[in-house]
């Protein structure tokens, strides 16, 4: 089983273990072990020849392998191509999307993601993207960004709308921030000031509650979600609603796929999982602003940095393993 790419080089693309760049129409697929359904627009099939690809071809295409075959994840994005990179990508092998500025990873990813929804087979059904990262890797951002992107283009996907109703949104944002322990819960353990000095560490958040969550939302299509209370610092019961017409969830959190206890539940729900990919050391600077800006002194916040952010951000790297899409952050 494989998955590969083919992409304008200037845009999005992946860093694969063997890449064949071609120039024109033709290019040698020969390395691949599977054949590929292409879209309408390109005539001949990948298989274990040389192949030809269209001169007006205007295409960039993600393929994935999802059982035994191979699907088409993207449709028509931009100009004419006259350079192309082919990815073969083995089956234990990751997939890393990089570009020249984050735009056009947000660009990339929502286009991968509406024919998700226009694909959906029931009124209730859900695509959910569990997106995770260490602190500071851009995740809030990420997910805003790539949803507002969906829900812009999801009127041009399935047609057109009556100009006086404003079409109901297909995606949304479920952050993992709600699911924090209460301040009351980190009160009443054993040291409860290590609970609060470590707050943000996998012990205090609910991992069951997020589970339950994500499974009533898969089973029901449909579901009240709590949010996170920056300014109580505790969360909000049944702040964020996710309706029938969402179709796509992506749900966004630094722990979403560690592999011990329930955590590992948490991961089995995603359809897909993307994690993104950045230096702790740019993370931790991003993280200590964060902090300054909201009024903690430098010398807290850089204690903070030391004792919790980046022991959390070294966990969770650690689950990057376990992403199918790796996501590299890139400084503005």
């Amino acid at each position: 089983m494989l998955a590969f790419l083919l992409t304008p080089l200037r845009t999005a693309r992946f860093f694969p273990p063997c890449t064949l760049h071609i120039t024109g129409a033709a290019m040698d697929v020969s390395s691949m072990s599977a054949k590929a359904c292409m879209s309408s627009s390109f005539t001949d099939s990948f298989t274990n020849q040389r192949s030809k690809l269209p001169e007006r071809s205007n295409f960039m295409l993600f393929y994935c392998s999802t059982g035994r075959t191979l699907r088409p994840l993207r449709s028509p994005v931009g100009p004419k191509i006259s350079h192309a990179k082919v990815v073969c990508i083995q089956r234990r092998e990751i997939p890393i999307v990089d570009a020249r500025c984050m735009d056009e990873i947000y660009d990339a990813l929502a286009e991968h993601l509406v024919p998700t929804a226009a694909d959906a087979v029931n009124s209730s059904s859900k695509h959910i993207v569990g997106l995770a990262g260490p602190p500071g890797a851009g995740k809030s951002t990420l997910a805003s960004e790539v949803v507002q992107r969906i829900n812009r283009l999801w009127p041009q996907k399935v047609g057109p709308f009556d100009s006086q109703v404003e079409p109901a949104d297909v995606a949304t944002v479920l952050p993992m921030d709600g699911f924090h322990l209460y301040r009351s819960q980190l009160d009443a353990m054993e040291n409860p000031e290590e609970a609060h000095a470590r707050r943000g560490a996998p012990w205090t958040f609910d991992p069951m509650l997020l589970l339950q969550c994500l499974q009533n939302l898969r089973s029901q299509g449909s579901v009240y979600a709590p949010s996170f209370d920056h300014g109580v610092g505790d969360p909000v019961e049944a702040d964020i609603f996710i309706g029938i017409q969402h179709k796509i969830v992506l749900v966004e959190g630094n722990y979403l796929f560690l592999e011990d206890g329930v955590w590992k539940e948490v991961s089995s729900i995603f359809d897909a999982k993307w994690f993104i990919d950045v230096d702790i050391d740019k993370a931790m600077q991003r993280v200590l602003k964060r902090h300054i800006s909201t009024g903690k002194p430098p010398d807290v916040a850089k204690w903070r940095i030391e004792h919790n952010d980046r022991p959390n951000a070294e966990l969770i790297m650690k689950s990057k393993k376990n992403a199918d899409l790796i996501i590299r952050s890139i400084d503005m």
